[in-house]
C-alpha cells in the first residue's frame, strides 16, 4: 500500500510566518508497491479560523508531486490554511489515504504590514570595546480571552525573546546572518498562550554579526550597525474577533543585565550578581529603566527566512577530566563541535570561573595559536546562589575546555555539558560500510558540516574568521545536499551572493558572502566565483527546483558575462592573481596557494565547465538564445583550453592529479585516444604518489570520480584507504573527529602545522563524501532525473570494503541501496520510492536495467580485482 508520508510548502521545515503567498506544495510517499506512479492528485485546502467555510478541493491529472503550484487564491498577510493531499496511481488506480493536514501561515508580506518602530538603546561598551547586550521590555494588558497571537520580531544584533518570564521559541542567534544592507530576516512565533490581564514582553539583544568584531587581526566593529536595536510587532486576536497590536515604540524601556559582553569571536562575560530578577514579567517595576530612542525603519528588505533557524541540536557529556603537564584542568568532550557550554555552578559572590575553548591539545595543553586573534574565553562570575548558565550571543569551535578557578577545584562530569549549535536542517543522507575508518571519515564529514552550517556556510567555526567563503561551499555542495536538506538555507545564501555581486561589485562574486572584507575581496577568483553558477545547478540537481535557477539566473550570467576578467580570446586574463588548487599538500605552510597546478589552467578548466553548465541551465529554463550562446562559448573555451594546455597525445602542462582530474571530469579532451592517455597518466601519478593525496581544494572532489570514470576505481579505493599523510584517513589516525583544513593540520609528531591558517574543522576536503555516496554506496540522481525523480544505482565495490549501505530521503521518499560481497557474489537490495524510478548498473554487466518503485534484489557473479594495486617506486618510470 502507498501512503503520503509528509507534506511541505516550498522548502520550509516549518510553515509558520512564511514569506510566500502562493507556496508550492510537495509530498513524498512511503510504501513498497511495485511500479507505482501517480496519475492524479487531490489537494484540499481549508481555513482553520473560518469553520463555516467548506474546504476547497482541487483535482489535477498529473504525476507531479514535488513543488506543485498553489492551486487556490494567494494567501494574504497573516492568513493560514490547512492542507491535505491524496494521490491516485499504480496499475489498479489505487488512491492513497488522505495525508495528515498540515498548516501553512504567511507572515508580514510587505512593508505596509508593519506598524512597529525600530527602537534603539544607549550604546554601553564593555571593557573589550564590545557593545554590552541590552534588555528591552514592555508591559501590556490582554483584555479578553486570546484566540491567536503572533510575535513578529527582528533586531539589529541578535535577540532572545521572553514573555512573562518564559523564553519564546528555540531559535539561537536570531535573526541569523544575512547581507544586512540588502536583506534582513524577521521571525514569527506563536504566542497564543498569552494570559488575560497583565503581561510583559522582554527581549535581550546582543551584538550578533551586526555589530561585533569581524575579520582577522583586529577586525572591524559595527560593520552593519553602530547600536543595538529592536523591531517587534505582537498581534493578538481575541475570541470575539477583536484585535490588539503591541509594537516597539518610544513607550518601551531598556537597561543592561548580567551579560557584560557576548561576542562572536571573543566569548561571553556573565556576572550573575547583576541578574535582573523577573525582568520580562509584568510585576517588575521598570520606572528606573532608560527610555528607548525611535529610529528610522530598516531600509533593507525585511523578509521571512527561507531556511531553518539555528537551534540547539544535541547535548554532549564530558568524556574525560584531564590534568595538563602545567597542572591545568581540561575537560574533553571526545568530539570537536560547535556551540557553547551549559554550566551548573555555585560559589561566593565575585568568584570568577574562566572557560577557554580549543579544538586540540599540543604537548598536553590546549592549543590556542590556531585561533589567531579570537579569544574564545567565557567568564562566569558567581553570586552566592546556584546558577545554570549558558552564553547567548557567541559560539565556539571546541573539543577541549580549560577550566580555571572552579569553586571546588575541579568540575564533575555532571557539572558541565556541551551544547551543539547549527542551522537545524533535516538530515537526509546516511552511509555505512564494512570499514570502520571509512565510517569514521564519513562521520567526521558530517560533524564538519554541522559545525560550519551555522546561519551561513562558513569556512571554519573557531578562529577570527567564520566567514562564508564561496570556494569552500562550491566544492562541498554535492556532499552537503546529500547529507542534509540544504535547499532553504543555501538558496537564501545565494540571494545574498547575487545582491552583493550585482549591486556592489559589478558582477564579481566576493570571496566571502556576506562580504565583510570590502574591496579587499573584490577580486575575481575562479572556483570561488564559479559558485554563482555551480551551486544553483547543484541545488537544482538535488531538489529539482527550477525556481532556484530562475532566481539566480541574473547572477549566473553576470559572473560569466561581466565578472570574469578575460583576455581577448575569451580565456581568463593571465595577469590575474588566482588562488588555484588552494592548500595543495605540497604547498609550504606559509604559502598555501603555491600549488603544483598552474592556477590559470585551473581557472580556464572551470571556465569551460561553467560555460557548459550554463548551456544546460539555459536548456532547462527553455531559453533557446542563451542555450545557443553558451553552447558556442563552451565549445570555444574548450578548444582554447586544448590549444593552451594540451599536447596532441593528451598530456597537460602541467601534468598533475588536479589538472588531469579536471580535464577528465569536465570532458575537455577532444578524442577518446587522448582521454585514454590522460587516464593512464593519472593512474601513473597516483601509483607514483604511493597513493597519497596530491590535490588541494579544487582537485579533491574530482580525483576519485576521475579515477572511477576511467576504469581505475581500485586506485581510488587505495587512495581512500591510505592512512599515511597526506590522506583522508591520516587525520583519523591522529584522533580527528572533524575534517581538517590542511591535510597535515597536525603533524605526525603531534605538533600543529606552523602555518597561520590551520583549522581542525573545515569541510572542503570532505567533498569526497559525494563519491562515497555515489560510488561506494551506489546512489545518485540519474542524468535527466533532477530532484531524484530517477535514481542511478551503480555501486562499484573495491579495496577491502565488502559491504555498504546508503540511504537518502529524496523528495519522493526513501531511496536505499544495500550491497555485500559473499561467496563470489555481489548481492544488492535497492529501494525506489513511489512515483520515481531507477536505473541499475552492476559491475561486469554492460546492460542497464530500468526499474520502477519498490524493493528489488539483485545478484551477480563478482570477481575480486587486483588488491592492493602496486605503487610505482621508480620516479623515472613516470616518464613515457
Amino acid at each position: 500500500m502507498v501512503e503520503i508520508d509528509s507534506l511541505c510548502f516550498e522548502h520550509h521545515r516549518e510553515a509558520l510566518g512564511i514569506g510566500e503567498s502562493e507556496p508550492r506544495i510537495s509530498w513524498c510517499f512511503k510504501g513498497d508497491s511495485k511500479n507505482w506512479t501517480q496519475a492524479s492528485y487531490e489537494v484540499e485546502i481549508s481555513s482553520p479560523l473560518v469553520n463555516s467555510c467548506e474546504p476547497q478541493l482541487f483535482c489535477v491529472n498529473s504525476s507531479d508531486s514535488s513543488l506543485i503550484p498553489w492551486p487556490a487564491k494567494p494567501l494574504k498577510a497573516r492568513e493560514s490554511a490547512l492542507v491535505r493531499v491524496r494521490a491516485t496511481g499504480g496499475s489498479k488506480s489505487e488512491t492513497t489515504p488522505w495525508s495528515q493536514a498540515f498548516s501553512v501561515e504567511t507572515g508580514l508580506l510587505t512593508r505596509k504590514d508593519w506598524t512597529a518602530t525600530l527602537i534603539g538603546a544607549e550604546r554601553i561598551k564593555a571593557p573589550s570595546g564590545a557593545l554590552r547586550p541590552i534588555l528591552f521590555r514592555k508591559s501590556f494588558e490582554v483584555e479578553e480571552k486570546v484566540k491567536s497571537a503572533r510575535l513578529y520580531i527582528t533586531a539589529q544584533g541578535a535577540y532572545e525573546p521572553y514573555i512573562n518570564g518564559s523564553r519564546i521559541g528555540d531559535h539561537v542567534l536570531a535573526p541569523g546572518w544575512t547581507s544586512y544592507k540588502h536583506r534582513l530576516n524577521y521571525q514569527t512565533f506563536d504566542v497564543t498562550s498569552l494570559k488575560k490581564g497583565e503581561n510583559a514582553i522582554g527581549v535581550e539583544v546582543g551584538e550578533g554579526w551586526s555589530s561585533t568584531r569581524l575579520g582577522w587581526g583586529d577586525g572591524t566593529r559595527c560593520i552593519y550597525s553602530k547600536r543595538l536595536a529592536l523591531l517587534v510587532q505582537l498581534e493578538v486576536v481575541y475570541e470575539d474577533g477583536k484585535m490588539m497590536t503591541i509594537t516597539s515604540d518610544k513607550s518601551w524601556k531598556s537597561t543592561v543585565g548580567p551579560r557584560i559582553a557576548s561576542e562572536i569571536y571573543d566569548g561571553e562575560t556573565y556576572d550573575a550578581s547583576l541578574e535582573v530578577k523577573g525582568w520580562s514579567s509584568p510585576a517588575l517595576d521598570d520606572k528606573h529603566w532608560a527610555a528607548v530612542e525611535p529610529m528610522d525603519f530598516p531600509n533593507t528588505k525585511l523578509q521571512s527566512p527561507t531556511g531553518p533557524p539555528v537551534r540547539k541540536t544535541e547535548f554532549v557529556k564530558i568524556q574525560k577530566v584531564l590534568k595538563s603537564p602545567k597542572g591545568k584542568t581540561i575537560i574533553d568532550f571526545g568530539q570537536n563541535l560547535v556551540g557553547w557550554l551549559n554550566v551548573r555552578a555555585s560559589g561566593p559572590k565575585g568568584h570568577t570561573i574562566t572557560f577557554t575553548h580549543a579544538e586540540v591539545l599540543e604537548n598536553g595543553e590546549i592549543a590556542t595559536r590556531p585561533l589567531r586573534s579570537a579569544k574564545p574565553i567565557d567568564h562566569l562570575i558567581l553570586s552566592n546562589d546556584p546558577i545554570v548558565w549558558e552564553p547567548a550571543f557567541t559560539f565556539h569551535g571546541f573539543r577541549y575546555v580549560q577550566v580555571e578557578n572552579w569553586p571546588s577545584g575541579s568540575p564533575k562530569k555532571s557539572d558541565i555539558e556541551a551544547v551543539v549549535l547549527h542551522t537545524d536542517m533535516e538530515q537526509t543522507g546516511f552511509f555505512n560500510c564494512s570499514d570502520s575508518m571509512v565510517n569514521k571519515l564519513h562521520e567526521n564529514i558530517q560533524w564538519g558540516m554541522r559545525g560550519n552550517f551555522l546561519s551561513i556556510p562558513t569556512d571554519c567555526p573557531q578562529r577570527d574568521e567564520r566567514l562564508g567563503w564561496t570556494g569552500d561551499i562550491q566544492v562541498f555542495s554535492p556532499t552537503a545536499s546529500f547529507l542534509y536538506n540544504t535547499s532553504g538555507m543555501l538558496s537564501s545564501w545565494l540571494k545574498d551572493l547575487a545582491a552583493e555581486q550585482i549591486h556592489d561589485y559589478k558582477g564579481v562574486v566576493p570571496l566571502v558572502v556576506p562580504n565583510i572584507l570590502g574591496l579587499d575581496s573584490n577580486t575575481a577568483q575562479a572556483a570561488w566565483g564559479d559558485v554563482a553558477v555551480l551551486l544553483p545547478y547543484d541545488l537544482y540537481t538535488a531538489f529539482g527546483d527550477k525556481e532556484i535557477l530562475r532566481t539566480q539566473l541574473k547572477s549566473m550570467k553576470a559572473w560569466l558575462d561581466q565578472g570574469i576578467p578575460r583576455q581577448s580570446n575569451g580565456l581568463w586574463d593571465p595577469t590575474t592573481h588566482q588562488l588555484g588548487d588552494w592548500l595543495d599538500p605540497d604547498a609550504p605552510p606559509s604559502d598555501p596557494g603555491k600549488a603544483k597546478t598552474d592556477p590559470h589552467l585551473v581557472a580556464n578548466a572551470y571556465l569551460a565547465h561553467i560555460s557548459a553548465v550554463m548551456a544546460k541551465v539555459s536548456s532547462i529554463l527553455d531559453r533557446q538564445d542563451d542555450f545557443k550562446h553558451y553552447t558556442a562559448e563552451a565549445t570555444k573555451i574548450k578548444r582554447l583550453f586544448q590549444e593552451e594546455y594540451m599536447t596532441s597525445s593528451g598530456r597537460l602542462a602541467p601534468d598533475t592529479m588536479t589538472s588531469l582530474s579536471q580535464a577528465l571530469t569536465y570532458d575537455l579532451f577532444p578524442t577518446e585516444i587522448q582521454k585514454e592517455s590522460a587516464a593512464k597518466r593519472l593512474a601513473k601519478l597516483v601509483r607514483a604518489s604511493q597513493f597519497k593525496i596530491s590535490t588541494g581544494f579544487v582537485g579533491t572532489p574530482l580525483i576519485c570520480p576521475a579515477l572511477s570514470s576511467t576504469g581505475n576505481t581500485q586506485l581510488a579505493y587505495r587512495m581512500l584507504l591510505q592512512t599515511k599523510c597526506p590522506s583522508w584517513l591520516y587525520p583519523i589516525t591522529m584522533g580527528a573527529t572533524t575534517m581538517w583544513e590542511r591535510w597535515d593540520s597536525m603533524l605526525p609528531d603531534g605538533s600543529i602545522n606552523p602555518g597561520s591558517m590551520t583549522s581542525f574543522n573545515h569541510y572542503a576536503l570532505g567533498s569526497v563524501g559525494a563519491w562515497l555516496h555515489s560510488t561506494v554506496g551506489g546512489i545518485s540522481p540519474a542524468e535527466g532525473g533532477a530532484g531524484w525523480k530517477i535514481v542511478r544505482f551503480e555501486p562499484v565495490p573495491g579495496g577491502t570494503i565488502t559491504s555498504a549501505e546508503v540511504k537518502y530521503k529524496s523528495p519522493y521518499g526513501l531511496v536505499e541501496c544495500k550491497w555485500r560481497i559473499e561467496s563470489g557474489k555481489l548481492k544488492m537490495t535497492v529501494r525506489v520510492p513511489p512515483n520515481s524510478s531507477g536505473v541499475v548498473k552492476l559491475p561486469g554487466l554492460e546492460e542497464k536495467k530500468q526499474i520502477g518503485s519498490g524493493v528489488y534484489d539483485f545478484e551477480v557473479g563478482y570477481k575480486e580485482l587486483e588488491w592492493p594495486p602496486e605503487a610505482i617506486l621508480d620516479p623515472f618510470a613516470l616518464e613515457d
